[in-house]
């Protein structure tokens, strides 16, 4: 089979851990830990936007993707208050520090639920074709999403 929508995802999943996982071994008081937090803020947003466009919206549209859905937009919603929160505060502080490891947790759990729980609900809406055709729309809209919040 051809690759369709939740291979895409996870590639952005795996990516997300790891940027987590880099971000808080980074050290206080560097250039590292601010590039580390940049690259992470536009991955989450990036990926969000696209996936909400892309597979949120049509399981949205069936009845037994209805509650899956609002869950997920939920999640991404809680992700984003986390990061506007993570934006404004001193970087080497040990609050941001937490608030961050915060930000760790939320995005784990929600890929981990997402990954387990989503994914199934919304493999057994969609059809193989659309699986493939949303992977390609996903994929162009998340690049054209990291470039739009790099600043390109």
């Amino acid at each position: 089979m051809a690759d369709n929508i939740f291979d895409a995802l996870r590639e952005s999943h795996r990516l997300q851990r790891s940027l987590c996982r880099k971000l808080l071994r980074s050290a206080p008081h560097t250039e590292e830990r601010i590039a580390l937090f940049t690259e992470l803020r536009v991955e989450l947003a990036a990926h969000a936007a696209a996936e909400e466009r892309y597979l949120y919206a049509p399981v949205l549209m069936a009845d037994a993707g209805l509650n899956s859905s609002r869950h997920a937009l939920h999640e991404h919603h809680e992700i984003d208050e986390i990061i506007e929160e993570l934006q404004v505060v001193d970087k080497s502080r040990a609050g941001w520090l937490n608030r961050a490891r915060k930000l760790s947790e939320q995005v784990h759990h929600h890929l981990r639920e997402e990954e387990k729980k989503f994914f199934q609900v919304s493999g057994a809406i969609l059809s193989d074709t659309q699986k493939q055709r949303l992977a390609g729309q996903y994929r162009r809209d998340y690049a054209r999403m990291r470039k739009v919040l790099n600043g390109g």
